[in-house]
């Protein structure tokens, strides 16, 4: 099982030889995200997992969220459509024909209740198209762990943190988190990115040594979901949209450290920072 010492380190170098797809025209040929999550009291998930799907270069942003949350976040991003799902949580005809046309769907961000998000993911999975990519995180990989069948397309990234890696294990993970990663992978035919550990179900891995802890903070991960998913969508293959994901959340980081601190900054300040990061390779 590859170990720490059999990851390629993700530099500028790296990312710059495994450029990103530039798709040129309109907003179309960049691709459609589809956000789906938002219980009642966390509609803010969505909103910063959206927001930064587009700052990595998504054309098109969908978000769906508890009904109650559609209004004030369709007028917090202006840029989206926002449509409420039921009060059960289970997706409305609206949603699920967003979810047939959509490039990108990142399901789990802001969800609270295990069983509803099974629910909501056969729902929205069993609609999908066939050419549409994944990013699974947060309670949407706790129900992956309750129920692996739920993932069966093969262009799906998953961003679990250490809880989430834990579930999806049934153990805790040990300090190796490049196999924890590689373990994973293989298991969900998925790329896993694992807290700077990235694996591809073939076996290839990278890490990513700029993250700092000002990154584990409420909201970081629903930022870094948003970016692999904003990537997917302008083209880019699972394994590159979560490397350059991992690189752009980390040292978005970094350029907030000089003016809040290590551990200062917010999530919402490193989605303005990610368009420029990307730019800046």
């Amino acid at each position: 099982m590859p170990s720490r010492s059999d990851e390629r380190v993700i530099t500028p170098r790296l990312l710059r030889d495994w450029a990103l797809p530039n798709p040129a025209g309109d907003k179309t040929s960049r691709g459609t995200v589809l956000v789906v999550g938002g219980a009642r009291c966390t509609p803010g998930a969505v909103l910063l997992a959206g927001v930064a799907a587009m700052r990595a270069g998504a054309g098109r942003l969908q978000l769906a969220v508890a009904e109650e949350s559609a209004v004030p976040l369709s007028i917090s991003v202006p840029e989206a459509k926002v449509v409420g799902l039921t009060p059960d949580g289970i997706p409305s005809d609206e949603v699920l024909e967003l979810a047939a046309e959509a490039d990108v769907i990142a399901l789990g961000p802001g969800l609270d209740d295990v069983d509803r998000t099974i629910r909501l993911m056969k729902a929205v999975l069993g609609v999908a198209g066939a050419h549409a990519a994944l990013v699974l995180d947060a309670y949407a990989l706790g129900a992956l762990s309750k129920d692996p069948g739920l993932l069966s397309r093969p262009r799906a990234v998953l961003t679990p943190n250490l809880v989430e890696a834990g579930h999806l294990l049934g153990r805790e993970p040990d300090d190796d988190l490049a196999s924890a990663a590689h373990e994973l992978a293989a298991r969900h035919d998925a790329v896993v990115s694992l807290y700077g550990h990235i694996a591809a179900p073939d076996g290839s891995c990278w890490r990513e040594e700029s993250g700092d802890a000002g990154l584990g903070t409420s909201g970081s991960g629903d930022v870094r979901a948003g970016i692999v998913a904003g990537l997917l969508a302008r083209g880019a293959e699972p394994a590159q949209a979560a490397c350059w994901a991992a690189f752009a959340h980390a040292v978005s980081g970094q350029r907030l450290a000089p003016r809040y601190g290590r551990i200062g900054f917010l999530a919402r300040e490193l989605v303005d920072e990610v368009a420029h990061t990307i730019a800046s390779v």
